[in-house]
């Protein structure tokens, strides 16, 4: 992550419209039109630039391509969209459709595994390999506190309201023993005005089940077993580091790194451990594909 390597692998801004959202779209690599690309799909709160450090030293390696999710960073917030696993994945689809990327080795991160997991799911030929940052396949899970918060109504109205600055860089941080960079927690923070919080609210309220939507949806991508990279915070206190391990009930090829220094976001807390696992991994996929 040098000032060199940002010089020599720049990332392109543009824009796209899918499903009626006009987002944000930050891509890099050689060849920009191939065909094959790694896809960063980023979580809740979280947009495209949360993988711009990691993009850059991947992207001598091949095309690397991430966009804001609706309601996230500079997307389109509609009150109507319909902010839920199936609406993130229709909209993906429709997105990466239109970058005519026909095989993706998706890179997923929070709320990017459902939406990340339910489109390998729909597109199993297109599916490359998956690499799962503190996010997979959640058999078991309950709802951490927050989300807990976010999907009773009034008490997560009112818990977006009162949180101001502060709020947010403490319950971001909760588990980070190395804290966040402030320019990172910042920048989310920016990026949060009611049209986002609106949209975490509808997203967490219109999921339902996490575990039983997980059990159905390993079912279905147990038998694809892509090549699969999980990296996990192992300090995450909303999704515990024993689900790292949990990944190689559905994909059986799973290599897991454990960053014990790290938590929710180990690309920002540590970048350097999570390229040192991700860059020669996606290197060699992107070799074989070749």
């Amino acid at each position: 992550m040098t000032n060199a390597a940002d010089d020599a692998w720049p990332l392109q801004q543009s824009s796209l419209s899918a499903c009626g959202i006009n987002t944000r779209v930050l891509q890099g690599g050689a060849n920009l039109k191939a065909t094959e690309a790694v896809v960063f799909v980023h979580g809740n709160p979280g947009s495209s630039e949360d993988w711009r450090a990691l993009m850059q030293a991947v992207a001598p390696h091949g095309r690397v391509i991430a966009m804001d999710m609706p309601g996230f960073g500079q997307a389109d917030k509609p009150a109507e969209y319909p902010y839920s696993v199936e609406g993130g994945t229709a909209f993906l689809t429709e997105a990466l459709r239109q970058l005519g990327v026909l095989k993706a080795h998706l890179v997923l991160h929070d709320f990017g595994g459902p939406w990340g997991l339910m489109w390998a799911a729909m597109n199993p030929l297109g599916l490359g390999s998956l690499t799962l940052i503190n996010t997979g396949v959640l058999k078991g899970y309950r709802w951490h506190y927050m989300a807990r918060i976010w999907r009773t109504p009034v008490l997560g109205e009112l818990q977006q309201l009162i949180t101001n600055r502060s709020g947010f860089k403490w319950a971001i941080s909760v588990g980070c023993p190395k804290g966040l960079p402030l320019e990172f927690v910042n920048r989310m923070y920016d990026d949060m005005d009611w049209g986002t919080k609106r949209a975490i609210l509808k997203l967490y309220r219109a999921t339902g089940d996490l575990d039983n939507r997980s059990q159905a949806l390993g079912k279905m991508l147990a038998p694809l077993n892509p090549p699969t990279l999980v990296v996990w915070g192992a300090a995450d206190p909303y999704l515990p580091a024993r689900y790292a391990e949990q990944q190689k009930e559905t994909f059986a090829k799973a290599q897991v790194v454990l960053l014990p220094q790290s938590g929710h976001f180990p690309f920002a807390d540590d970048p350097k451990g999570v390229a040192d696992a991700v860059v020669p991994f996606l290197k060699r996929q992107l070799m074989q594909q070749t």
